[in-house]
């Protein structure tokens, strides 16, 4: 298959060959654990070489409930620059993220580089798995890279959705819940203030955008998967045209892997940041529960 410039994934085979060229792009480890242990406890145990660690609360995310809510809100421009200039970063330079849970940490940093105007970015298909499946090496040693020229941008690069934005998708477009479903459905919530969903969301697990090796499903499959799950007619390469779409989870980390499979599928979406942990912090927004969106 011939992967576009623009393809938003990389493989372990790739990887490699691009690792061992004189243009070898910043490698990234954005492992990151809700309740922990830190990412940085992995990374220092073991990491793909050359990978520099970049830490989810501190430099992917502002202070918690700051701007646009929730427990990750989107990092101050010059925060998120600082950390990929001490991480290596030159303008123009290619990024390869990767973590080590279904790419759904990798995603939010993709996300961010594009929002912030950065699109020399792509995540390693699999992740962390993938690259030891392959016989590939790991290594202890920490690099200590010269800082980058990276210019974080003024934001925008990627579509954002705050909470009325979010609930108008949910009525009138199509808002995909990318929790785990007893969350969506209310059974069990381990962080935020109240279990549930937005009425009118759609369920979709992140977990559903993955084969059971750790890789994302072919397009074909991801844009048969939503299509299954609501969206008008079949998802095409050039996306659905007059569909609103967005993503949600429980803080806009997991979401972002949503809208990287959905761009595979061929459909831009909107990201709703604060997700469920800011919509839930507000006692004035409603809550549904159930296996229906409500």
């Amino acid at each position: 298959m011939t992967v576009p410039s623009t393809w938003p994934l990389i493989s372990v085979d790739d990887l490699k060959e691009r690792l061992g060229s004189d243009r070898a792009p910043v490698l990234l480890d954005v492992r990151w654990r809700l309740g922990g242990p830190p990412g940085i406890e992995a990374y220092q145990h073991s990491h793909l070489p050359g990978a520099v660690f970049v830490d989810l609360d501190k430099d992917l995310s502002g202070s918690a409930g700051s701007g646009s809510g929730g427990r990750h809100p989107l990092p101050e421009p010059g925060v998120f620059e600082g950390a990929m200039r001490w991480a290596g970063l030159n303008q123009g330079q290619q990024v390869v993220v990767y973590d080590d849970a279904g790419s759904t940490i990798a995603a939010r940093l993709w996300w961010l580089l594009r929002y912030f105007g950065h699109q020399q970015v792509v995540v390693l298909d699999g992740g962390l798995l993938a690259w030891t499946d392959a016989g590939q090496p790991l290594t202890t040693q920490i690099p200590h890279p010269v800082p980058g020229s990276f210019s974080a941008g003024p934001g925008g690069g990627m579509p954002v959705l705050d909470a009325d934005a979010a609930w108008h998708v949910a009525r009138c477009g199509f808002l995909f819940d990318a929790r785990a479903a007893e969350r969506y459905r209310g059974e069990v919530e381990p962080v935020d203030p109240a279990a549930g969903h937005i009425p009118g969301a759609i369920s979709a697990p992140a977990t559903g955008n993955l084969t059971a090796a750790g890789t994302f499903l072919p397009p074909p499959d991801l844009r048969a998967r939503f299509t299954a799950l609501g969206l008008r007619g079949a998802v095409s390469e050039a996306g659905a045209a007059g569909q609103t779409v967005g993503a949600y989870c429980g803080s806009g980390v997991t979401a972002a892997q949503e809208i990287l499979a959905l761009e595979l599928a061929g459909q831009p979406a909107a990201l709703y940041v604060g997700s469920w942990s800011a919509w839930s912090a507000d006692p004035a927004r409603p809550v549904a529960t159930g296996p229906e969106p409500g």
